[in-house]
């Protein structure tokens, strides 16, 4: 590996995300899930019964993209999805308390892909939420709003379930 101490700050953090991200996804494959999918679960665990385009926008992916990520994510019990009383055209998708569960086991998960990383983890976490709010702050791009909305909602703009 080239020498780290002269990467910038920005490599240096997407290479550590892509990392805890691909740990993350290999211990979260034996429970039939994604990362993209654990997203698509917390927000439902959040705002409760959603339809699925409104997912979809919450999460800023297509609605075929959500569609598919459901498909597995109902498969293995997590969510059930059912027609809209309103619209029947409409498919509103509610986490399973088997989901539910499952969603609780993922945090934990992803707690232990950092557990023998010698690096005080809700420091970090403290210190990751001031740098994205500071940011934020500072950048008059439309697109930082973005950002943060899908980082409140537990989604991420850049998370495209597969």
């Amino acid at each position: 590996m080239p020498d780290m101490e002269r990467w910038p700050t920005g490599r240096l953090l997407s290479t550590a995300a892509r990392l805890v991200e691909h740990a993350w996804n290999e211990k979260l494959r034996g429970m039939g899930l994604t990362h993209a999918g654990v997203i698509v679960m917390e927000v439902l665990a959040v705002k409760g019964p959603t339809t699925q385009s409104m997912l979809a926008q919450i999460v800023r992916v297509q609605a075929q993209t959500m569609g598919k990520t459901l498909s597995r994510l109902e498969a293995h019990g997590h969510v059930s999805r059912a027609r809209g009383i309103s619209d029947r055209r409409s498919q509103v998708v509610s986490l399973t308390e088997a989901g539910g569960r499952t969603l609780g086991l993922a945090t934990q998960l992803e707690r232990e892909v950092l557990e023998p990383v010698p690096v005080d983890t809700a420091k970090l976490r403290r210190e990751l939420q001031a740098l994205v709010r500071e940011l934020a702050n500072n950048h008059p791009a439309a697109v930082v709003n973005v950002i943060v909305a899908a980082a409140d909602s537990g989604a991420s703009p850049d998370d495209v379930p597969d």
